[in-house]
């Protein structure tokens, strides 16, 4: 969902020369700023690293939830599929931005109660430690703009009923709700100009937009 928020803005903004998106399956959108690879092996990027060179930024939006999951299964997405691209990126384009979507309670120390808090963690820490401008968004609730859906059922439903009360809870909660705009737009501002931080929460995010953030 971040993704298709980040790639609407990219192909709004005319500063974003190109888009190299690599997916498990084709996302079917035909612009002339966009190439798209289909990957189906995210733990084994070599078949197509000679293909990643030459960008700026990556907006590294790959996740998952981690209900019904084991730790280990969770931490095979989580972690493993995003070093193993952070690694080759970092080959391929040394000193690239970096910018990975974590969440809001990601435990920086690695030893919290929550599983999912823990790995997100192990996987920011492992980031900062590669040759890279690495950047962790953690965004609390992202509610989806302009057609876009979770493909995840569950989520997709909750957005649904919560989208009519968005404008509540963003007066209520503004320091934790945002939009798919402003996570996509607040990307593309920290790749153009950087931050002052490393890790930017919900408040940060909303922010450090371009524009106004409405």
């Amino acid at each position: 969902m971040v993704g298709q928020g980040v790639l609407r803005e990219c192909l709004r903004d005319p500063e974003v020369e190109r888009v190299l998106v690599i997916g498990r399956s084709s996302i079917g959108i035909q612009n002339e700023k966009v190439r798209e690879i289909v990957h189906r092996d995210f733990l084994d990027f070599s078949s197509i690293e000679d293909q990643l060179g030459g960008y700026d930024a990556c907006f590294f939006c790959l996740g998952i939830s981690s209900v019904g999951m084991t730790e280990q299964d969770y931490t095979r997405v989580t972690y493993d599929f995003t070093l193993a691209a952070a690694q080759v990126l970092a080959k391929q384009n040394p000193g690239m931005t970096f910018i990975y979507v974590s969440g809001t309670g990601t435990d920086s120390s690695e030893h919290g109660r929550l599983m999912w808090a823990r790995v997100k963690g192990k996987t920011e820490n492992a980031l900062f430690k590669l040759p890279l401008e690495a950047y962790m968004f953690r965004p609390g609730y992202v509610q989806p703009l302009h057609g876009i859906k979770s493909k995840t059922k569950l989520y997709h439903t909750l957005y649904s009923v919560v989208g009519v009360f968005y404008a509540l809870l963003r007066g209520i909660f503004p320091k934790y709700v945002t939009t798919s705009e402003q996570v996509g737009r607040a990307m593309i501002s920290v790749a153009k100009r950087g931050a002052a931080k490393r890790w930017l929460e919900n408040d940060d995010i909303n922010h450090c937009c371009d524009g106004d953030g409405d």
